[in-house]
């Protein structure tokens, strides 16, 4: 097709200039390459384009953990085909700058987009159906048990000596 020459969208008939709609299907015609023609799609823009944007509001919420920064990845690519986004955190105290792709990593989504995400990692059976339960110790009991096992060791302390003496 020439420049200046008109197509439709919707059957992708050639069309003169001076016609404004198609002759078989009614659509309106658009310009066929030229300075408005449509650039290519980059990588980026094509990742973009996945994103659900209903699945983008609200706190970071960690969905998955993964062991290496690949696995992390392919994580994320599930993810994205589905339309969550989601960012990957190296986890804290595995921050060696020699090995950047080495260590465990987080999968985050945003709050939104988390019940989809499990959905999606529990087809895949990379999580379980059941979240982890959250841990129950809290600072009172963990005081609690310290002074326990520090009375329990003072009492054996008291024996030990007692024997020896």
């Amino acid at each position: 097709m020439a420049a200046g020459q008109l197509a439709c969208p919707s059957c992708a008939g050639s069309h003169p200039a001076d016609e404004r709609f198609c002759r078989s299907c009614g659509m309106p015609l658009v310009h066929v390459g030229g300075p408005d023609a449509e650039a290519p799609v980059t990588e980026r823009q094509a990742r973009a384009r996945k994103i659900k944007p209903q699945y983008t509001e609200g706190e970071l919420v960690r969905v998955a953990g993964a062991s290496n920064q690949a696995e992390a990845e392919f994580i994320q690519g599930m993810l994205l085909e589905e339309g969550v986004p989601s960012l990957l955190r190296r986890r804290a105290g595995f921050d060696v700058p020699d090995f950047m792709a080495a260590g465990p990593r987080d999968v985050l989504v945003a709050a939104s987009g988390a019940p989809t995400a499990r959905e999606v990692l529990v087809e895949a059976e990379i999580v379980s159906r059941d979240p982890p339960a959250p841990s129950t110790t809290t600072p009172v009991r963990l005081i609690a048990g310290l002074l326990l096992a520090l009375a329990l060791g003072g009492v054996l302390l008291a024996v030990v000596l007692h024997t020896l003496s």
